[in-house]
């Protein structure tokens, strides 16, 4: 069908910054017009000085909602009027929805990585997970597994500033969830040996890989990989990493971030339009490269 913006076209967007580089843009109006949704998307250039400018002038024009990404999303937290369990948790909101001059704000990241994993096949509810990273969407995974049931989660980052925040993170995940989870130096290297040989699945939540630092790897001791590890990558470029490579060798199952760059963003049209992204078409024609 034709798609025209009309007097009644609804405004969804993306605030961040940069964001010209951004696919949701292209896979949200495809998702309209496939749905024949009135909607449009654009993608606004506002850093954190401008956010509470942006958000209220969005909010006085009467848009849906719109997504938030780096480096606005833990501001957002406190511009939202409420929070989802999980956006107040993990304190990053990634997704506004406005009901009438109410913004609630979601962080839909750890909704599209436990989507990617079951799609693929993998059930990891009441199993053990090693999660490498604590910023980011690292800490999105962490929240997001806790909430929907992960029994245990072994965490690993240098000590830098998110190691000290992910320790909070986790004690209010412990005392919100039956989760148990635990942070460890990167630099102990028999102890990460040790989770991930009780793990079910090993996350490379760090950009550790990606492009264009492709001949990295997180993982410098290749004996953790077994054929019955899942190992996830939320790097999508390149869309096989050294350490998926390397994984995929000894038998492991694999998986990068691309679904669940597609998932997040279904989520949030979900909640703009309380219609299902048509996601095969979606990543037919951006996520097949």
């Amino acid at each position: 069908m034709a798609y025209e913006i009309t007097g009644h076209t609804v405004l969804t967007g993306l605030l961040g910054s940069p964001v010209a580089h951004s696919i949701s843009p292209a896979m949200h109006n495809e998702a309209f017009r496939q749905l024949g949704l009135d909607y449009a998307y654009l993608a606004f250039d506002v850093g954190t000085d401008k956010l509470e400018t942006a958000v209220e002038g969005l909010k006085v024009l009467g848009a849906r909602g719109f997504n938030v990404t780096m480096p606005d999303k833990n501001k957002m937290c406190m511009l939202a009027d409420r929070l989802s369990t999980a956006a107040e948790i993990g304190g990053a909101v990634n997704t506004i929805v406005n009901d009438n001059g109410i913004l609630t704000g979601h962080t839909t990241d750890g909704i599209g990585f436990m989507r990617s994993l079951k799609e693929d096949g993998h059930d990891i509810i009441g199993q053990k997970m090693t999660l490498l990273g604590a910023g980011g969407a690292a800490a999105a995974i962490l929240v997001q597994a806790a909430l929907d049931g992960v029994a245990e989660i072994s965490v690993f980052n240098i000590r830098d500033d998110f190691y000290k925040r992910a320790e909070k993170l986790m004690d209010t995940l412990e005392e919100r969830t039956g989760c148990r989870l635990k942070i460890f130096d990167f630099s102990d290297e028999a102890v990460l040996k040790r989770e991930i040989g009780e793990s079910r699945i090993l996350v490379n939540g760090t950009s550790v890989g990606m492009a264009p630092n492709t001949d990295r790897c997180i993982i410098t001791d290749d004996s953790v990989f077994r054929k019955d590890l899942i190992v996830f990558d939320v790097i999508y470029n390149p869309e096989e990493t050294l350490l998926l490579k390397k994984a995929k060798a000894a038998g492991c199952a694999v998986s990068n971030g691309l679904n669940m760059l597609l998932y997040q963003g279904a989520a949030s049209f979900r909640l703009w339009t309380g219609q299902e992204m048509p996601v095969d078409i979606i990543r037919e024609k951006y996520f097949r490269r």
